[in-house]
């Protein structure tokens, strides 16, 4: 009898992953598709980009679409399996010979698990690396390229919980890298917390080694006393050679491996880092999202035999779905708004949509 049940659940699995291709592969050439026009029209305005290249950016911007419409992927994709099932009433031949639909549709919901980790852990990454590919060539296509923002003020944070130092730029050396007419401004951590104002210093060039701030013909001065004249200046500073001058990811385009890390760097900087935060705990609960999507859907296809209205619960299911999709959305904004905590934010509607699939489902079977 376990033989027979494992032949019986890898079967559904099978449909429900031939399902799911079907339902990635239609989605993907409708984002892909819409994605083509707006390179288009957007970026080739002057006929200068070939197709090939606009569906290379296309191929580049797509996937982090896609990872945000995969919610949509297993809610069609498993309805589209069930239906299926039940239509060639293999669904009822199961119940009649004494199988439980928990049997068939925890594997499911399983499968739809370690999918949904494999997209964070795995393709999300790759998703994200191509989306800030995109970004990057956007901007130079467009006409915003690295070398443009070198007649441009360089604006910086660094500190600790002890002391933050703004620095500002005039401009910056694109052969050096050096910052040209610079200004720093130190605030200290009083003992009830707040930041105070202590110094400013003014330096004809600062540069960044060694984990330190080498500045030249500086002018130093802190709070009620005169100001004292360097030639040469050292500060010390938390900042990476070759990242201090980069500008943070977007949430979107920062790997899921990279992000603990990213915030940190935000955070010592003296930045907020709730759109980091907001991003990681939606990515972690990302695999819950799926799981509760498939059974949503599958709990919907059962009543199919039972109430013999195809069309109506499947319409019903979807709407379901969108509506779900949605809380998400709107949930995501208020945690980017700081309105709710972020973790609260992000797994709140998983948590919601898996206990609606999980009602249902017992309401289903069991009565």
């Amino acid at each position: 009898m376990r033989v027979r049940l494992g032949r019986i659940e890898r079967y559904v699995l099978a449909q429900q992953l031939r399902a799911l291709a079907v339902a990635l592969a239609i989605i993907s050439a409708l984002v892909m598709l819409i994605d083509f026009v707006e390179v288009s029209r957007g970026l080739n305005s002057s006929g200068e980009l070939s197709s090939a290249r606009i569906f290379g950016l296309v191929l580049l911007k797509s996937p982090s679409v896609i990872i945000q419409l995969l919610p949509f992927v297993f809610l069609f994709g498993t309805l589209a399996a069930f239906v299926g099932l039940n239509r060639r009433s293999e669904l009822i031949a199961m119940r009649a010979a004494g199988i439980s639909a928990w049997r068939f549709v925890l594997p499911a919901a399983g499968a739809a698990l370690v999918l949904g980790v494999l997209s964070v852990t795995v393709f999300g990454p790759m998703a994200a690396a191509g989306d800030g590919l995109w970004q990057r060539e956007r901007g130079r296509i467009s006409g915003s390229t690295p070398g443009s923002d070198a007649l441009q003020a360089v604006w910086l944070r660094e500190g600790d919980a002890a002391r933050q130092m703004i620095i500002r730029g005039a401009r910056q050396d694109p052969a050096s890298g050096r910052l040209l007419d610079a200004s720093f401004f130190i605030y200290t951590t009083t003992p009830d917390g707040r930041r105070s104002f202590t110094e400013r210093i003014d330096a004809a060039t600062a540069s960044l080694t060694a984990g330190r701030w080498r500045l030249t013909e500086a002018t130093g001065a802190q709070t009620g006393q005169r100001a004292v004249r360097y030639a040469t200046l050292d500060l010390p500073s938390n900042l990476a050679d070759k990242e201090a001058f980069q500008r943070f990811a977007r949430p979107q385009s920062t790997p899921f491996w990279s992000l603990p890390n990213q915030i940190q760097r935000i955070e010592d900087a003296g930045f907020a880092s709730t759109a980091y935060r907001l991003r990681l705990q939606q990515l972690l609960a990302t695999p819950l999202m799926f799981a509760a999507m498939s059974i949503l859907a599958a709990a919907f296809s059962l009543r199919l035999m039972r109430l013999g209205d195809l069309a109506r619960m499947a319409v019903a299911a979807v709407v379901l779905g969108f509506a779900f999709f949605f809380v998400n959305q709107f949930s995501a904004a208020m945690g980017s708004a700081e309105v709710v905590p972020p973790f609260l934010a992000a797994w709140l509607p998983p948590v919601l949509t898996a206990l609606a699939a999980f009602t249902l489902l017992f309401y289903t079977e069991d009565g």
